[in-house]
């Protein structure tokens, strides 16, 4: 044997000890069941060049991807109240708004601030409570209120470079979107092979509460907002 063979053994952190109870609460609690589609971006990734700039200059945000998934999230739960409810002992709980909380990587580990009454914002007012919630994550200033009581759950491993994942629902929630990166693939459109960029996307839901219809309905809801913003101005 050559070379070193050191070991060392430290304390998992408080955080990361809460993170570990609850993803295993979940797995034991959940009837976990995830259903995948992908998106084409290309519209969205259009918008997102013609106005990234003026956006900038006007609200000094970022406009970034995130806010039209969270957007067509919210559309979609409300159309779809079941994904939006959560089981509390014999009865289910629906919520008449959407609390979406948002996975952000910290030093410590992975926290799920809480972004309130998105069905009230638009792309803009999303990107800036993102950003305001992710700059208290990443400081260590986020609190226990701000994580508090979410109604649904979107986490990005794209930043990462996934290309595809399920990721574990959010207990008391009833599901949880994941997004994936963005690759360049060959599709049909038309008849024709195109190259376009697609982005896979994961829901896991409790199937305790969600049937299989009420899943894959939701998921192409959010499909179809993202791949056509036009269709949020339009409530179409």
């Amino acid at each position: 044997v050559y070379g070193s063979r050191n070991e060392s053994r430290v304390k998992m952190n408080r955080m990361r000890l809460r993170i570990a109870e609850r993803l295993k609460q979940s797995q034991d609690t959940a009837a976990s069941l995830t259903t995948f589609n992908e998106i084409d971006m290309t519209n969205l990734m259009k918008l997102r060049s013609d106005y990234k700039d003026a956006v900038l200059k006007k609200h000094n945000v970022k406009f970034g991807f995130m806010s039209a998934f969270v957007k067509a999230a919210a559309v979609a739960l409300e159309e779809i109240p079941a994904v939006n409810a959560s089981i509390d002992g014999g009865d289910i709980v629906y919520h008449d708004f959407v609390d979406m909380s948002v996975a952000v990587s910290t030093p410590k580990g992975l926290v799920t601030p809480v972004l309130r009454n998105i069905e009230e914002m638009n792309y803009l007012d999303i990107e800036k409570n993102i950003a305001e919630l992710g700059k208290k994550a990443r400081d260590n200033k986020i609190t226990i209120e701000d994580m508090a009581g979410g109604t649904f759950t979107i986490s990005n491993g794209g930043v990462f470079g996934s290309l595809m994942g399920t990721p574990i629902i959010n207990l008391p929630q009833t599901a949880i979107l994941g997004m994936h990166g963005i690759k360049e693939r060959p599709i049909a459109v038309n008849g024709q092979v195109e190259i376009r960029p697609m982005m896979y996307v994961a829901l896991t839901y409790d199937h305790r509460l969600v049937d299989g219809r009420e899943a894959v309905t939701f998921l192409v809801r959010i499909k179809e907002l993202v791949e056509d913003p036009r269709r949020l101005l339009l409530n179409i």
